[in-house]
């Protein structure tokens, strides 16, 4: 499953990325074969990233050469191995839930509206291209409207018959029979699409090879040969020029960041739940991008879509990643022609499937109902990343998530407790446990509303740090007091370190606990 997904992917990236379409098969094998032998990830496939592209495209016209660009990327993955090793995998973990299920969503999305031109023969815009603006000016909408003067009837009943029978192959009936859990649903669509393009030759259902995967056949040679005829080696006599290194750079923080994403959203979609050691993978994408870019190969990352795919299709373990790669090594060295026999229809229902899959109206029904704290950042999430690109709409997402965490904040550093005893107003405000900059502004707010003629306890019992701006809010206050007849102690402010306030607050401070109670 995970290497019929992977091969349109692979060069439909490459041809977006302006690289020779093999480079794309290249990476899918090194994703595949390298990638996977040192990774910690049990279920995460590594290939050609479509993130990558439009860095990938500018490169190779800034730097003269597909030859030089493979020199950024041997430089890249240097760079990935050294963040690895310094443990810089630990940003994966300061991505919220939320965003995580939005870039899930987003990507599901994505997939199924770029599948339908090609389930209907209209592959104009190449497999692999995810962006909402498409290089050729045209956007997901246009190519839809587009779409309908290029209809290719053959292309379409595949597609339909493609999809009928992965949603058979669903049903709880179906998965009751031994043969068809064995024998997987695209394999069969596959295999009923490529019968059916023979089947329709000569007649006015045909499809041109322009429907079909194009793996580069050299029909003068024989296929082994042309397949290492296509490997292209780095010209590393541009090793000592800077921009090849900035190159590099730029592709090892994208790479790395695309990589760390999916690999926090390949682990949620885990059915047992296993936490992959993100440095360790760094390392192993390092690896990766290293022999991707000595033997011509485009830069590499992890991949929701393909980890996606596998998952769904009922991957346990490395070695479905592993197979699909020496699959693609195989079926690009031995019968590239019977892989362009492959209907870009057929492979369009699987994609059907996997887009449907990601972005369940379940999802969005399940944190709907978990609050707008969720909801908000989810939603902005999904709409950011389909008209922008990945990193953009997880910055933006992010952002968003970041809003409600300073709000979350603002409402709720600290717990305000009032009673009234005889003409007594006494109010304890007891403090959280780290009390920071995000605070002042809610502190204060509540401070100056503090009635006149009460007694205020503040009380840090339970605060392990509090920063220099809420202290100098509670200095402030302490100066209001007097002129409201507020009676202010403090309450277990000797563990703590106060700074330069020890001495303008020392006068509050009640070491006696029982004193202050």
């Amino acid at each position: 499953m995970v290497f019929l997904v992977a091969v349109p992917l692979c060069l439909g990236i490459a041809l977006a990325s302006g690289a020779p379409l093999f480079s794309g098969i290249i990476a899918g094998m090194v994703g595949g074969l390298i990638v996977t032998l040192f990774s910690g990830s049990q279920l995460g496939v590594s290939g050609p990233a479509a993130g990558l592209a439009v860095i990938v495209l500018a490169a190779i016209k800034d730097l003269g050469s597909f030859e030089v660009f493979l020199v950024s990327v041997v430089i890249a993955g240097v760079i990935q191995m050294l963040m690895g090793f310094a443990r810089a995998g630990i940003v994966a973990y300061f991505f919220p839930s939320s965003v995580i299920k939005g870039m899930l969503s987003a990507i599901g999305i994505i997939i199924f509206m770029k599948q339908i031109p090609h389930a209907f023969g209209y592959d104009k815009d190449p497999e692999g291209e995810l962006s909402f603006v498409q290089a050729d000016g045209e956007t997901t909408f246009s190519e839809l409207i587009n779409m309908v003067d290029h209809i290719t009837p053959g292309a379409l009943v595949i597609a339909v018959i493609s999809l009928a029978i992965l949603i058979l192959w669903e049903r709880p009936f179906m998965k009751k029979i031994k043969l068809f859990t064995i024998v997987q649903g695209p394999l069969v669509v596959v295999v009923t699409g490529i019968t059916l393009g023979f089947a329709f030759q000569g007649t006015d259902l045909a499809i041109s090879a322009d429907h079909m995967v194009s793996i580069p056949v050299d029909p003068q040679i024989d296929a082994v040969t042309n397949f290492f005829n296509q490997f292209t080696f780095p010209d590393f006599s541009a090793l000592g020029r800077y921009d090849v290194w900035l190159t590099g750079a730029i592709i090892a923080l994208v790479a790395s960041l695309e990589t760390l994403l999916c690999v926090e959203a390949t682990d949620k979609l885990d059915p047992e739940k296993r936490v992959t050691p993100t440095n360790k993978e760094l390392i192993a994408q390092g690896i990766g991008n290293m022999a991707s870019g000595f033997v011509g190969g485009l830069p590499v990352t992890q991949v929701i879509v393909r980890s996606s795919a596998n998952i769904q299709s009922g991957g346990k373990s490395r070695f479905s990643a592993l197979f699909h790669g020496f699959l693609i090594l195989i079926c690009a060295m031995a019968i590239p022609n019977v892989m362009n026999m492959i209907p870009l229809a057929s492979l369009a229902g699987i994609l059907f499937v996997v887009g449907y899959k990601l972005a369940k109206p379940a999802l969005f029904r399940q944190m709907y109902r978990e609050g707008w704290q969720q909801f908000v950042p989810f939603v902005i999430t999904v709409t950011a990343i389909y008209f922008t690109d990945l990193l953009i709409g997880i910055g933006i997402g992010l952002a968003v998530g970041i809003f409600y965490v300073l709000k979350r904040n603002y409402q709720s550093p600290y717990v305000l407790k009032s009673k009234e005893e005889e003409d007594d107003h006494h109010i304890r405000i007891t403090l959280g446990e780290n009390m920071t900059f995000l605070n002042k502004a809610s502190i204060r707010k509540t401070l100056n509303k503090l009635p006149e003629d009460s007694f205020v306890i503040i009380d840090a019992s339970n605060t392990r740090h509090i920063e220099h701006d809420v202290l100098e809010v509670i200095n402030e206050f302490k100066e209001a007091a007097r002129v409201k007849n507020i009676q202010l102690s403090m309450c277990c402010l000797d563990h703590i370190n106060l700074g330069g306030f020890e001495q303008s607050l020392g006068e509050l401070v009640m070491k006696n606990d029982g004193a202050a109670a």
